[in-house]
């Protein structure tokens, strides 16, 4: 009858028969004995612990329904799908469930299609939206905010007639609305085409009724009075967020006041 194990000391060590004792010289010469197998030795006989063993192999029995098995570059669909629901990626691009925390931005379904098909767990895919509204947004509106100031100043250059004549217009259009507005008003209204106009409009008129107060309030028909307009330029939304309702409304508001300067 054949020996079931390798034979010589080293094969006697690594896989010891049940109830047979095992000399600790034998453990100390066999380096390839692997503390896994120790944990099923005995220390104080020698001997193989078959309780221990059989209670092992019946808790393997009992995880290895709900293990799964990591798909190579070979693996069959099912497998592929199997291992993709245990990280919890829905089956289609629509199972995603996103939060996106920016007027600005939406949920795109082809960037969802292109991060399913890698693989992205709904973690990650949230993960990747959070950072375009942290990073990418901010950016964006930067590039907005310098583009439509450069498309403000070139229309107000072409307005008064040249660069040398708006560098006049400007410097006298600054001084007069510190002098007369308050900071946030005048920060406000400088910061657009519309709301420069307004400001000369009104040097050139001597009316600097925003400061004072002295506005016509709700004109007939809803529109914003100078009161009205007063209030929706401290608004934040208008100019910090530059919401674009607020700002139409500010502009529309602008040119029935002053329908000549704007």
């Amino acid at each position: 009858m054949d020996h079931p194990f390798p034979p010589g000391v080293a094969g006697a060590a690594r896989f010891p028969m049940p109830g047979t004792p095992i000399a600790a010289t034998s453990i100390a010469d066999a380096p390839a004995v692997s503390d896994v197998i120790m944990r099923f030795i005995d220390p104080g006989t020698g001997q193989v612990n078959v309780p221990a063993l059989i209670a092992a192999f019946e808790d393997l029995a009992r995880r290895l329904p709900g293990m799964v098995t990591v798909p190579g570059p070979d693996a069959d669909i099912d497998t592929c799908v199997r291992f993709r629901r245990a990280l919890g990626i829905p089956d289609t691009p629509d199972g995603y469930r996103v939060s996106v925390g920016h007027p600005g931005l939406a949920v795109d379904p082809e960037v969802n299609q292109r991060l399913h098909e890698a693989g992205f767990t709904p973690e990650q895919v949230q993960l990747v939206y959070d950072l375009a509204v942290e990073r990418v947004m901010p950016v964006i509106e930067a590039m907005g905010e310098t583009h439509r100031a450069e498309t403000d100043l070139a229309a107000l250059v072409e307005h008064f007639g040249g660069e040398e004549r708006w560098a006049e217009v400007s410097r006298q259009v600054s001084a007069w609305g510190k002098a007369h507005l308050p900071e946030d008003v005048y920060r406000a209204l400088a910061s657009t085409r519309e709301g420069v106009m307004a400001l000369f409009r009104m040097m050139a008129e001597g009316e600097p009724t925003l400061a004072a107060g002295g506005g016509a309030g709700m004109p007939a028909g809803g529109a914003p009075g100078e009161e009205d307009l007063k209030a929706l330029m401290r608004d934040p939304r208008y100019w910090k967020q530059r919401d674009p309702a607020v700002v139409r409304r500010v502009a529309e508001g602008f040119r029935r006041l002053y329908p000549g300067g704007v």
